[in-house]
């Protein structure tokens, strides 16, 4: 990342973290707070009943990105992502469809993260929520 300063933190002794970084220290211009993000495909008013979580993931994700997109930044910009799940094991279960979105949505670039489980998001039928926050040089 040529563009901005950008550098995760491993604590002394830590095992190294899958999927995510404990912490990142980043340096840009201008800010980029986008909401929350669910798996409703562009064109779509709502979450598709049949979609899986894997599915929705991977949609959640590439909506994060598109917006941060329309606010003129990339992927690597996002130095924290925060995923919000109706279920946990499904979330698990999901893993290798998960991981394959992120490849393919943010490659090796791993912000620091926040995952958890909640009892309900604003759509019925999401499973998955993810908001973002980015630095732009």
């Amino acid at each position: 990342m040529s563009d901005i300063a950008y550098r995760s933190i491993l604590p002394e002794g830590w095992a190294r973290p899958r999927g995510f970084s404990h912490a990142v220290v980043a340096r840009g211009a201008t800010q980029v707070r986008v909401a929350g993000q669910i798996g409703v495909v562009r064109g779509e008013t709502s979450v598709a009943a049949d979609a899986d979580m894997g599915t929705q993931w991977a949609v959640a994700l590439a909506n994060v990105v598109t917006v941060l997109r329309a606010a003129g930044g990339k992927p690597e910009h996002l130095v924290m992502l925060r995923a919000y799940v109706t279920d946990i094991g499904e979330f698990n279960r999901a893993g290798a469809a998960v991981g394959k979105a992120w490849g393919e949505t943010l490659g090796k670039h791993f912000p620091a993260m926040t995952l958890v489980q909640v009892s309900a998001l604003i759509d019925p039928a999401a499973k998955v929520e993810i908001e973002g926050e980015a630095l732009l040089p």
